[in-house]
């Protein structure tokens, strides 16, 4: 007799694995096409920073430049687009569609001052990576401790 470690997450994707199944066999492929499917995605940042520059990477597979908009208003960096789908087929069954598509929108403060008229971003690979140069006023400055 072999024994098997009980993974109570495996039964709950099981029974979403069912739900899902159900519902495909129910509605077919247009239930994929419902806006609670299609609803907005968030994307993966990494936020980081040296002593000159704040920086965000932001993960967007599939997606061109021309879909993605950076704006910076009040202290508050905003990230938004759409990813489309690039499903043409209508011919076609899919049997799992994993990938995310439509809108996203994401925003961050940045809690000190910035150069605003220096911010870049570039789009490389599917990576938007966004350099938020520091004011001098928030840059660490070191102070000299005398001995008396």
């Amino acid at each position: 007799m072999t024994l098997t470690r009980w993974n109570p997450a495996r039964d709950l994707l099981d029974v979403a694995e069912e739900m899902n199944h159900f519902m495909n066999n129910l509605f077919g492929d247009t239930a994929r096409e419902t806006s609670f499917y299609k609803g907005t995605w968030t994307p993966a940042v990494d936020i980081s920073e040296d002593k000159d520059n704040f920086y965000l990477n932001v993960e967007l597979p599939g997606m061109k430049k021309e879909d993605v908009k950076v704006s910076y208003e009040d202290g508050i960096l905003t990230i938004k687009g759409e990813k489309k789908s690039e499903r043409e087929e209508k011919d076609v069954n899919f049997h799992r569609v994993e990938r995310t598509f439509g809108m996203f929108e994401r925003s961050f403060r940045v809690p000190n001052k910035i150069v605003e008229d220096k911010i870049d971003a570039k789009f490389e690979n599917g990576v938007l990576t966004i350099t938020l140069p520091k004011a001098e006023e928030a840059k660490p400055k070191e102070i000299e401790v005398k001995v008396s």
